[in-house]
């Protein structure tokens, strides 16, 4: 039932800007912490930039200065806004959603939801 998808991806030249979005439903969306991850050809998944549900935000060195990462609990989105882009920009850019539930018996349990994907391409 928890669902996130993505929108926003496309085509843009360097220097460009792209606002990408991330819908969220089936969870309780302020208890999680929201990040956008990217994943290149030929490279592993990185992370790109994360909000928590007390709204701290981080972002990987290659992006500071340029994105900016959001969320609106109100409409259960998150928001990462992508200036400056740069060819190396390019990949499929994903949406996550995390939280770690602790306290438990059993020890923590983690919720994990992933979007289906944006793709993003940067032409040189």
């Amino acid at each position: 039932q928890a669902q996130l998808v993505e929108s926003g991806g496309g085509l843009v030249q360097t220097g460009g800007s792209l606002r990408l979005s991330c819908a969220a439903s089936g969870i309780i969306f302020s208890f999680y912490t929201l990040s956008w991850y990217r994943q290149a050809p030929g490279k592993q998944r990185e992370l790109v930039a994360d909000i928590t549900n007390g709204g701290s935000t981080n972002y990987a060195d290659s992006v500071k200065g340029r994105f900016t990462i959001s969320r609106d609990n109100a409409k259960k989105m998150v928001y990462l806004q992508m200036n400056s882009l740069l060819p190396e920009d390019t990949a499929d850019y994903y949406c996550n959603a995390n939280w770690l539930l602790d306290g438990v018996a059993g020890g923590p349990k983690k919720f994990n939801y992933w979007g289906q994907g944006t793709q993003v391409t940067v032409s040189s």
